[in-house]
């Protein structure tokens, strides 16, 4: 799985958003959050922030019209201009974008693709298309957040899509958010409540392992199994990367999909994973049964397993890049990034 990189983003690119999936950043009550986000991204950053055709149709609309989702991503690809794409949010049925993609468009013009949750199955496009993208923040979401970005998720922002230098290690956050304020304008100068984290768990696992980066919501990984965009073979050797959404899944769920990918040989031929923070923290605990339950099964009891990462739908977030060397270090229960995300 050798991806091509995408060129570094510099201060006055022209950079896409796009909806891919639920298209709330046009509706009427949300637009005020898109508006934040896209702010951030041109004051923080320094880019030139232009939305896409269809972007800001609304929710109902983009619903209706899969098709124009992804006309809108082909046209950002193809832009010259354009130099990155950031998704505006996840959702639940980006899938359906898939009949109308011509990877041959993004293979032939790599640049960012940045988003999480539902956008997996755009990262997913990129990955069949041999080329990287980045699992991390979204714009109506954790670039719009109340009064401020967090500074660990804008730093790793900076290090990862801003630089050509190695991204090293990226440590845990000091302290973690889910809370959910309602996204109404009237509560955009109110400041989350954040608690103490605890850091990384290592749930199993010895010395280092090394592999490239793979992954995504494992809700949405179960959309793409078995599509064009599902290659067994892109695991081979991989860290691979889990994330659970605010649907907080059930245990139980974890272990029907993880003896999934056990039964398809995947968590056999693979370097090692790395396991998100719960959102709430619900079945933090239960969550690790779960998983080792299932080593257990497969007799994958030594795959390393690091566990309570600060990536995906609790906040702050780093950003992971899709194809990437990365290394688990269980001894000392670090991880790190072995190259840079972008040439």
């Amino acid at each position: 799985m050798n991806l091509i990189k995408p060129h570094k983003l510099q201060r006055g690119d022209k950079a896409a958003t796009v909806s891919l999936s639920w298209g709330g950043a046009g509706d009427p009550d949300f637009l005020w959050r898109y508006q934040a986000g896209k702010e951030r991204l041109e004051s923080v950053f320094g880019l030139e922030v232009v939305a896409m055709k269809h972007t800001l149709k609304g929710s109902q609309y983009l619903y209706d019209h899969p098709e124009k989702r992804a006309e809108d991503l082909m046209q950002a690809f193809a832009d010259p201009d354009i130099k990155g794409i950031f998704s505006c949010i996840g959702g639940e049925e980006s899938i359906r974008m898939l009949p109308f993609i011509d990877f041959n468009i993004i293979r032939a013009n790599p640049k960012v693709l940045i988003g999480y949750s539902d956008t997996t199955v755009a990262h997913f496009m990129c990955l069949k298309s041999g080329i990287s993208s980045f699992y991390g923040a979204s714009v109506l979401a954790e670039l719009a957040e109340n009064i401020e970005i967090y500074d660990y998720t804008k730093n790793n922002l900076e290090k990862t899509l801003f630089s050509d230098e190695i991204i090293g290690e990226i440590v845990p956050s000091d302290y973690w958010t889910s809370e959910f304020l309602p996204w109404l304008a009237g509560n955009r100068d109110i400041v989350k409540k954040t608690k103490k984290n605890s850091g990384y768990e290592l749930l199993q696992g010895s010395g280092k392992a090394k592999g490239r980066l793979i992954g995504g919501c494992i809700e949405v990984l179960e959309m793409i199994k078995g599509t064009i965009l599902w290659n067994k073979s892109d695991f081979d050797g991989s860290i691979l990367f889990f994330d659970t959404s605010e649907d907080k899944p059930e245990p139980k769920f974890i272990e029907y999909w993880l003896r999934n990918y056990g039964s398809q040989g995947i968590l056999q031929k693979i370097s090692g994973i790395i396991w998100s923070k719960p959102y709430d923290n619900k079945y933090y605990q239960e969550y690790k049964v779960s998983i080792i339950k299932i080593m257990n099964e497969l007799g994958l009891v030594d795959l390393p397993i690091l566990y309570n990462v600060n990536f995906g739908h609790t906040e702050p977030m780093c950003v992971l890049p899709y194809g990437v060397n990365a290394q688990i270090d269980c001894d000392n229960k670090r991880f790190s990034i072995l190259e840079a995300g972008v040439t």
